[in-house]
Order: C-alpha cells, then structure tokens, then sequence
C-alpha cells in the first residue's frame, strides 16, 4: 500500500486537507493568536525586524525569528487568519517529514517511515498546535531538526555528510534560538553529550561541534548585536524574566508541580496513548540498540529537565513528542508484523469509549446547562459537534475490528476533529475567545473612530490586528505588557479605574472613542460601571463594544 500511494505526499496531501484548509474558517484565539498576529502585523508596517512590539510597547519576551516567519506568512498570503496561521502549519509539516526521513535512516523500512509520521501528525497535541498561531510548533520544529541532523551527522559515512549535517545542527539551534531563546541550545547538548560519552565518541564531538557552534553564531551574533544597539536593556530582561526566574523563581509564570507532564504525555499523544505500555516494554527490550538510546534519551531528558521547572505549560513537551513517536511507529509495526493485534485493539476501544464518553456528556449539558442556543446557526454547530465525535467513535472502532489492516484508522479521527471541531464550537464560546469576528462585524464604525480603549489585551491586540492600529489605550490591564510599560514613551497608554472618565473625555475632544470590553468577572463588571452612559452599545457574549460620539 505505501508503495503504490507514495507513503510521503500522501502524508502531505492528508496535512493539507485536515489542516491547512480548516485555517481560515475559525477566528483567531485569544490570547496567542491575537498576540502573534499583532506583533508581526506590527514588523511589517513599522520596518522594525529587530525588537518586537506589542502595540507599539516593547514586548522582550521573545526575540524575533519566530515573528518574522508569521510577518512572512501575512506578507505572502495577507493580513487574515490563514497567513496569521500559516508558519505553524508549515513548521509541523516540515517536523512531519523529519518523522518519516530519521525514520527511515533509523530502519530502512517503508511501513515504519510511513507510521511514525503519521503517529507524529496525528498526535492530539501536535495537531492541536498545527493550526494555531503561536511559536511553539516553530520552535519544535528547529529542535526537531537539530537533532535529526545530530543523528544524521553520527550515522554519516563520508566527512562531507558529517560536515554537511554539523552545519545544519548549527542553523537549527541559531534559528530555535532567535525563535524561544537558550533552550534551543540547551537540549542538543543535553542529549548529545551523554550519548556520545556512551559511544566512546567524545573526539568526533570536540572535532565536528565547532562548525555548529560557529554557524549558529554567524546566524544570531548579528540580531543580538542588533537589539543590543536598538534596546539595551533586553538581554538583561530577557535571560533574567524569561530563563532564570521562569525556571527557578518561587513565583514562577504558570507554576506547577513536578509531576504536571507526565499525564500530559499522555494526553498529547492521544489517539495513540493505549500503545504506551507496548512502545515502553519495546524500548526497554530493544536498550542496547544505539538508535533506542539515542530515541529514549531525545523523549526523556527533555522531559526530565521541563518537570524540573517551575514554570510549565503543556506545550512545552512539544520537543519530546518526536523521539515518543518513532519508538511508538517501531513498535506499532513490529506488532503487525508479528501478528499481534491486542494492543491496537484496547488502543480502538478506549478511543471509542472516550468519544462515547464526550457525546454523552455533550448530550447530558445540552439537556441540563445547554451550551448551544435554539438558532439555526447554533443547531448546526450542534450538529456538527456530534458528526465530529461519532466520526471519532467509528474511525477507532474499525481499529478495533481489524487492528492488524485498519490500525491507521484513528489519525482519520483525529484529522476530523481537528478541521470540524472548531466551526462546532458554541457561540458562548467563539464570542469571548475570539473577539477578532466581532469586531470585524463593526469594522466600518471602528475604522472612523479617533481613540481606542480595551481592558483586556487579548481584545485590545484583536482590536489592533483588525484595524492595523498600534495606538490602543489599555484600561485597567498591564498583563504581559507591564514592563514595556514602564517605558516614559509608553506610559501615557494605562489608563485606571478612577481617571477613565476624564481620559475619554479628552480623547472624545478630537473624535469619537471605541470601547471594547470582555466582561465576566466582577473586576471587569466594576470596570464597565466606571465608564459613562451613553453611545452606541454591541454585546455579544461577554464582549461589550461601545462607540462614544465625539463631543461638541
């Protein structure tokens, strides 16, 4: 079959449809999305590639290259959601064929190529993030290369391949740098170092790693010198805000205890999570293998060193989903091969009975708390939701049936639910996280007014992504903003609880003012109180757009 279908553009042809297609179908998601979208939206009007902006405030957080591949995405294909979305996309693609040729170099062996970039696609964390604007698939997708290119460059015959795929390490970990900062660097050396020592290869190391190491510099040396000259106090913020206290502090952003991925391993390779006990016994028989080694120290020293920081969300495993995913394909095929079909079975039918599970719980909050309203529009998300997961439920349960022929019948699953899920999404929903479409329904009324406000910058970034405005006014909210704010040029831009009144007073002495507020929680009800009677009111969910008249 992988012979007669090209097992590679197959693959591709499948990414296109369930995940390059659906792209621009949805609106964007706050607050990343938004985020993204607004920075490099930002590169491209103001010609500054080298210190992002967050609306028009320094933003330090990252450097830069993850937003100039989505600038690029929006300079190609234009300022919409599907060139917001489109370098997610494409670096999970290229991570894909990374899956099928290391897979290749590691078995020669067309069926397990063809499984392991499959198995990697179709991971329910790796698909997730495929279609979503954020650096996190870019930056997988430079660690992913800059250990294949290790393991190319250690399995290579002839000097010119070996400094061939040294160099390229060194590209890999100079853009994964300018992409999320030191880690890049960090995690090739955490795997080579203890696996060359265990191969007795530490000369080859100390002869070929300077090429990469100089190649990487030749990449990064000019942007760092860059921000350096333009904003110096970025590195100081960068590596102290964004590395030390991130992964040591007390206070850490998004603290969470030592155990938090190892349950999202599990998650994250959902539809596929019921072959984990099968891929670790694999791997412990098959540990004196250098390729296993090098597989099995990829997978979990990364996962060693994230479980130690404090700070942890669950993309930050991305990297590690690659190596699991090959030993998973090795395994896989191996038990086809050998006839043995009672894993893949369990793994169809807990598949089935978490969708069963779904659509009864749907159904159960539907007829209780209902999600979706009585609209023809609702009825069809609605409709549309329970096509989703009964396609889920029937892919899995075809595994099930025939394990042995039909076993790649979840990833169809899995592509499904990825493109359909999102238009099946309730409006109580898509009208608070997406906040993009609503104020692309007032985008006429918007375009005329002088001033704009927002108290929360998932909207305000919507807001300014939308109308290719940087000047948004940020009330009662700092989040993520609130060095760049400290900055005299930038301080103007807060504006609090008690001076609100008088700020859109003045501003409504030049022209007229639009509000756009996200309101749920008690402080934002506080917050719409203090604004003044009067203009013209939208509200749709728990998004409140007000348009001030400008003042005689």
């Amino acid at each position: 079959m992988t012979r007669l279908l090209k097992p590679l553009p197959l693959l591709l042809l499948a990414f296109a449809v369930f995940y390059l297609l659906p792209m621009g179908l949805h609106g964007l998601w706050i607050p990343d999305e938004t985020r993204y979208a607004q920075i490099s939206q930002e590169m491209l009007q103001s010609g500054n590639w080298v210190a992002p902006h967050f609306m028009g405030v320094r933003y330090f957080e990252k450097p830069a290259a993850g937003y100039w591949l989505i600038a690029l995405g929006q300079a190609v294909f234009g300022e919409n959601l599907f060139g917001v979305r489109v370098a997610s996309a494409l670096t999970t693609g290229l991570s894909v064929v990374l899956a099928y040729l290391i897979a290749r170099r590691l078995w020669n062996d067309p069926r397990k190529s063809f499984a392991c970039a499959l198995l990697y696609m179709s991971f329910g964390l790796v698909a997730g993030q495929a279609g979503y604007s954020n650096l996190d698939p870019q930056f997988t997708f430079w660690v992913n290369l800059s250990l294949v290119a290790l393991w190319f460059a250690l399995d290579s015959r002839t000097p010119r391949s070996r400094l061939g795929a040294w160099a390229v390490l060194g590209v890999a970990c100079g853009m994964g740098f300018m992409t999320k900062g030191f880690l890049a660097w960090l995690l090739p050396v955490l795997i080579a170092v203890p696996y060359i020592l265990w191969q007795r290869r530490l000369g080859e190391l100390l002869r070929y790693g300077p090429l990469a190491i100089v190649v990487a510099a030749i990449l990064c040396v000019p942007w760092a010198l860059a921000i350096h000259l333009q904003e110096p106090d970025y590195w100081r913020f960068f590596f102290w805000h964004e590395h030390i206290r991130r992964f040591s502090a007390d206070n850490a952003q998004h603290a969470r205890a030592w155990w938090f991925f190892l349950p999202i391993m599990v998650v994250a390779c959902l539809p596929w999570a019921a072959l984990l006990p099968a891929t670790l016994i694999k791997t412990w028989k098959d540990k004196a293998q250098p390729a296993i080694v090098f597989l099995a120290l990829w997978l979990l020293l990364p996962l060693a060193f994230f479980s130690m920081s404090r700070g942890k969300l669950p993309t930050y495993i991305m990297p590690c989903l690659l190596p699991l995913a090959l030993l998973m394909g090795h395994a896989l095929i191996d038990l086809i091969q050998q006839g043995k079909a009672r894993a893949i079975l369990i793994n169809g039918l807990v598949n089935a009975v978490i969708g069963l599970a779904a659509m009864v719980a749907l159904i159960y909050l539907q007829i209780s708390n209902p999600m979706y309203g009585n609209s023809h529009a609702e009825m069809f998300s609605l409709s549309l939701a329970f096509i989703v997961l009964l396609a889920w439920i029937l892919a899995n349960l075809l595994q099930a049936l025939r394990p042995l022929t039909l076993w790649a019948m979840p990833a169809l699953g899995i592509g499904l639910l990825v493109a359909l899920l999102p238009a099946g999404m309730p409006e109580m929903i898509t009208d608070t996280e997406m906040p993009d479409q609503f104020v692309l329904e007032h985008l006429d009324e918007l375009q005329q007014t002088h001033a704009l406000i927002s108290n929360e910058l998932g909207s305000a970034s919507a807001l300014s992504w939308r109308l290719g405005r940087t000047e948004v006014a940020f009330y009662d909210t700092e989040g993520e903003l609130r060095y760049g704010l400290k900055y005299a040029d930038s301080v103007h831009r807060k504006v609090d609880l008690d001076s609100v009144q008088t700020w859109l007073a003045q501003a409504r002495q030049q022209g007229s003012v639009g509000v756009l507020m996200r309101v749920r929680s008690t402080s934002e009800h506080r917050e719409e109180g203090q604004l003044p009677p009067g203009g013209k009111r939208y509200r749709k969910g728990a998004l409140l757009l007000i348009i001030y008249p400008q003042l005689p």
